[in-house]
């Protein structure tokens, strides 16, 4: 149970960050033209590190990571991201988890257009390549079966950044948002309900947050369906911070320890308050007479 507990916190560390909630700029899809989402949250270049921890240790890392492409598809560029989950420590020895996510999204309407998932966790491995017709509501797995989808679909990773373009300004507490998304065959309608701001502290410091539960299916991991909690900081980057799990063979927590090429600026509230709070300080010092 503990072997498959590791290899569920590594995917949560991917799956936990599909949220949903505000408008897009959606243009006409009668043509099939897609949408162009008007979004100032990440760009490529951008790099992102979750440490994975079970009960009281850091069991795994992911790294998530946007990057330029040369690649399009009917003349609209492409951006690459990728998710990249291990163990690490002394976790490697008894049971060792590398995954990779990768997705090819249009740049313009944040939709993928080629999902690659390598799986290999204690042994077992999954290799898939999805190919999305988003002109076509289709999803080819490439072995041979279509499925239809809806508009906007994702898969596992594209969520991840989609979830990131939407507006939580005028969410309130209760709203619950879908996002839909495809891996393994299937269509996931995701939900997800809506709690509030809060604010949360971390290893790197203390964030004003949006919180949100998404809605997980009750069973062999989880006892309730909101056994999953989320926090996505309140500023331009609209990253998830923290994430925590209670599931039947303990609890999982995602936490973000290192960023770098971000398009917004990035502070903590710990060191707001401080810088505030020196300045408080030196100010009698710059009175004269």
């Amino acid at each position: 149970m503990r072997e498959k507990a590791i290899s569920v916190a590594i995917a949560i560390g991917f799956a936990v960050t599909t949220l949903a909630g505000g408008d897009q700029d959606v243009m006409a899809e009668s043509q099939k033209e897609f949408v162009k989402i008007k979004q100032a949250a990440f760009r490529p270049g951008e790099q992102l590190t979750y440490r994975l921890s079970y009960g009281a240790f850091d069991a795994g890392e992911a790294v998530l990571t946007v990057k330029e492409t040369d690649k399009t598809v009917n003349g609209r560029k492409l951006w690459n991201v990728r998710g990249v989950g291990r163990t690490i420590s002394a976790f490697e020895w008894f049971y060792k988890v590398d995954d990779l996510y990768e997705s090819y999204i249009d740049a313009e309407a944040v939709i993928p257009w080629l999902f690659i998932r390598r799986v290999d966790e204690g042994g077992y491995k999954i290799n898939q390549d999805y190919v999305f017709h988003q002109h076509k509501n289709q999803v080819d797995n490439g072995k041979g079966k279509k499925f239809d989808i809806p508009d906007l679909c994702q898969d596992m990773i594209s969520a991840f950044y989609y979830a990131r373009t939407l507006d939580f300004s005028k969410a309130k507490v209760g709203d619950i948002y879908t996002v839909n998304i495809f891996l393994d065959d299937e269509l996931y309608p995701t939900k997800i309900k809506y709690l509030g701001k809060e604010e949360i502290k971390i290893r790197k410091g203390k964030f004003r947050c949006h919180k949100f539960a998404p809605i997980v299916q009750e069973g062999r991991i989880f006892n309730s369906e909101e056994d999953l909690t989320v926090w996505i900081t309140d500023d331009g980057n609209k990253i998830p911070i923290l994430a925590k799990a209670n599931i039947k063979v303990g609890s999982i927590k995602m936490h973000l320890v290192r960023w770098e090429g971000l398009m917004n600026p990035f502070t903590d509230l710990q060191l707001i308050s401080e810088h505030r709070r020196s300045r408080d300080l030196i100010k009698p010092c710059l009175h004269t007479n």
